[in-house]
């Protein structure tokens, strides 16, 4: 009998072991696939603007129903003081310096995407945002890329 339940208790461990792994590594590759899709948003709106121009750009990125924006995915973006030039999805925020606005946590995550792309060309920044697919507080990453005098940024949540 006691052969049994530790056979049975190993088996469940085994298996419990086995599914979690695999939920892991598809949680993994979920965020992972979010921040891919991210990343390609924000390089193909790079390359509207060298194939079109900054101003076509603009007013492509501005569009709610244009091609820079996918579900919970829409290009964004600042000029080099933190002054949103783009922004598809809250266009009341268009014209408004953001630099010194912070989000929940208190972390002034603007400033940090401008001064990094200014420093680094590129690169990743993660902070609380409302999601506005699912209107409830989370953590995004935004992946932004210096452009000329711009800065293009796409989240992924």
């Amino acid at each position: 009998m006691k052969i049994k339940r530790i056979f049975v208790a190993g088996l469940v461990i085994l298996l419990a072991g086995t599914f979690g792994f695999a939920y892991g590594k598809d949680a993994a590759l979920e965020t992972s696939g979010a921040k891919a899709a991210a990343r390609s948003m924000v390089i193909k709106a790079e390359e509207f603007v060298k194939a079109n121009g900054k101003e076509a750009a603009i007013e492509e990125f501005n569009k709610p129903e244009g091609q820079f924006v996918k579900g919970s995915f829409y290009v964004f973006a600042y000029d080099l003081k933190g002054t949103i030039i783009a922004q598809p999805v809250s266009p009341s925020l268009l014209g408004k310096n953001m630099m010194n606005e912070a989000d929940s946590q208190g972390k002034l995550f603007r400033k940090e995407i401008i001064e990094k792309a200014k420093s680094k060309g590129q690169g990743w920044v993660t902070y609380k945002h409302v999601n506005p697919t699912t209107k409830k507080e989370t953590t995004k990453s935004t992946y932004y890329k210096k452009v000329g005098d711009i800065i293009i940024a796409c989240g992924a949540y």
